[in-house]
């Protein structure tokens, strides 16, 4: 318990908390759009559900560091690039990403036109939904811990760190998801960003590092644009309930004058 009365450590407490934050924002708007697909009245509990599987796993992963270490060693090269464990979890998490949110633009853009209402809610099992949203917990869990352990040397920190992010994540969740069901630009743009971040995966299981910081300013950026563009969406129906200047309300003024 001595790292309670080391600056440095606090001071990495709170550095890892709010990276953790972001880093779960994938996470956040991945089971956001799941648990939309599910009956209202459990919408909120696999949400629930979900973000405690992702801190239940983070924590797992935390104390079997030794086992995570392992997973970075090769295992096997392709092309000259040396694939080790994580890689492959990385890569096949990227990719079940990009099918995931690849199906739902699909049934979104197309679901009318082709019969399929799999997106729609209420159309999915909860036991399906929880499924998937533990299958990505597990891949973005591995990014979090690994970036977790590069970044802090106590593991009471980083699991303080992990608690406080995952308690920030449910506090929002239902805000978020509210908010992206009551927007359909919103979440067609949340999608979009989870087919970035599937492909991020997929390079970074390919030995391809994409800064975090370009793929986080873009979706900062989209999202300022999209806020923009909500705003004057909103502003249109109030200049049309707007009374027309004299003489443009019609033809019975300048009928009467002849």
């Amino acid at each position: 318990m001595d790292w309670i009365t080391d600056p440095q450590a606090w001071i990495a407490l709170g550095t890892l908390t709010a990276l953790e934050i972001v880093l779960g924002i994938d996470n956040i708007i991945f089971i956001s759009i799941l648990s939309g697909r599910l009956p209202e009245h459990q919408q909120a509990r696999a949400r629930t559900i979900g973000l405690g599987l992702a801190l239940f796993g983070r924590v797992v992963l935390l104390l079997s560091i030794a086992w995570i270490m392992r997973l970075t060693a090769p295992l096997f090269e392709v092309l000259n690039a040396e694939i080790s464990g994580r890689d492959l979890i990385l890569l096949l998490g990227g990719l079940f990403l990009l099918a995931k949110a690849t199906h739902e633009i699909h049934s979104k853009l197309e679901g009318a036109e082709h019969g399929e209402q799999g997106s729609a809610a209420g159309t999915a099992t909860f036991g399906s939904v929880i499924f998937q949203i533990l299958l990505l917990d597990i891949v973005f869990s591995l990014d979090s811990v690994i970036t977790a352990v590069g970044m802090a040397d106590h593991i009471p920190v980083m699991i303080a760190a992990v608690v406080i992010a995952i308690l920030v994540m449910m506090a929002s969740a239902n805000a978020v998801s509210t908010f992206i069901e009551k927007h359909p630009t919103i979440k067609m743009l949340a999608l979009s960003f989870l087919l970035m971040v599937g492909v991020a995966l997929v390079a970074e299981g390919l030995e391809f590092h994409i800064p975090r910081g370009y793929i986080y300013f873009a979706m900062a950026f989209s999202v300022f644009v999209e806020m923009l563009n909500l705003k004057v969406r909103q502003r249109e129906p109030l200049k049309l309930k707007q009374p027309l200047p004299p003489g443009l309300g019609g033809g019975g003024d300048s009928a009467g004058g002849h």
